[in-house]
């Protein structure tokens, strides 16, 4: 185990673009619950302060009924995550590669996104991209990202689209989320025939926790040459010591918690971070970031104490036992021949 020289920020430079990122990045789902409206700028201005440039966020965070918990505010009543994002970097939009999303439902119309499809129509794109960027408080959006897939929208629709809003200066890149090692493929090649700008990144679910990225995604979006950007790093507090929470795991955003395979893991990590002396936190990113093709963690801390412990992570290496050790804890589901 090292510590990378040079301060408690590490940086990487997003295949093919030039644009360089923080390994830790800001997530934003639950802003307007946990941390709490009032406590955002604080977050935000704190993450800044500690050499976190890169920003994550989306059309359907925060003041959705998904992320409502007992004793705060119900979700008509609070602002989205992109506003409350907004007023934090006001005055600081030079030092952040901002990124938000677009795809998920943000109403009941027909036209308002959402699993079913239509949310990656140019319609909504276009509506979409209007509205962050007034609620950010800015002109133009870094990185703007295909929430999920659109299984109704053709793909052309959709590149072509984000095309177009890079040429018009509302977007620098695009980049996709949620894809299959397929979808993020054949989004790949369109790009390439139509002569179209290529995504810049992707993002995907990946901890010890959740290996299944490994079979399929990630072989891909290395093989194509595009990083990867992970969420859920710490698996909502399993891999950082924080199971007891009420909501932790998936019930932040309204599913379960843990099951009991899942909290055995969590305690085995938790014995491996012990013995050698690492917080658990930054074990789970350390890991994360000796991956091939691994660019950056997103985190979604809750305050600015729990920001705190996590700066300093993005510059920790593992020895290459260490990485097995952890590997080891819970092996990628076996292949085809295996």
């Amino acid at each position: 185990m090292t510590r990378q020289p040079g301060g408690r920020m590490d940086y990487h430079t997003l295949s093919g673009t030039g644009l360089r990122v923080s390994r830790i990045c800001l997530g934003t789902a639950s802003f307007g619950v946990a941390p709490t409206e009032d406590d955002t700028t604080a977050l935000v201005r704190g993450a800044l302060d500690a050499g976190i440039n890169f920003i994550d966020t989306a059309s359907s965070y925060g003041n959705q009924s998904r992320f409502d918990r007992e004793g705060v505010l119900p979700a008509v009543d609070r602002q989205s995550a992109e506003t409350l994002v907004g007023r934090a970097i006001a005055g600081r939009r030079d030092e952040v590669v901002l990124a938000t999303k677009v795809a998920e439902a943000i109403g009941t119309g027909p036209n308002d996104g959402g699993s079913l499809g239509g949310g990656l129509s140019r319609a909504h794109i276009m509506r979409l991209v209007e509205r962050s960027l007034k609620r950010l408080g800015t002109d133009y959006i870094d990185i703007y990202y295909a929430h999920h897939p659109d299984p109704v929208t053709h793909i052309d629709e959709w590149i072509r689209a984000f095309d177009d809003l890079i040429t018009q200066g509302k977007i620098r890149y695009y980049a996709l989320s949620t894809f299959a090692g397929w979808q993020l493929t054949e989004a790949v090649l369109a790009a390439a025939r139509m002569g179209a700008t290529r995504p810049a990144c992707h993002q995907t679910r990946y901890s010890v926790a959740k290996r299944w990225p490994e079979s399929e995604v990630l072989p891909a979006s290395n093989h194509l040459g595009i990083d990867t950007t992970v969420f859920s790093p710490l698996g909502g507090g399993l891999l950082a010591g924080r199971t007891d929470r009420r909501y932790a795991g998936d019930a932040r955003w309204g599913a379960r918690s843990y099951s009991e395979s899942e909290l055995a893991l969590g305690g085995s990590f938790s014995s491996h971070a012990r013995s050698w002396g690492i917080p658990e936190n930054h074990l789970a990113v350390a890991w994360l970031l000796s991956k091939p093709g691994v660019a950056s963690a997103i985190v979604g801390p809750e305050s600015v104490a729990e920001l705190n412990e996590l700066t300093g992570s993005s510059t920790l290496r593992l020895t290459s036992e260490q990485v097995a050790a952890v590997d080891e804890l819970a092996p990628p589901l076996p292949g085809q021949w295996d």
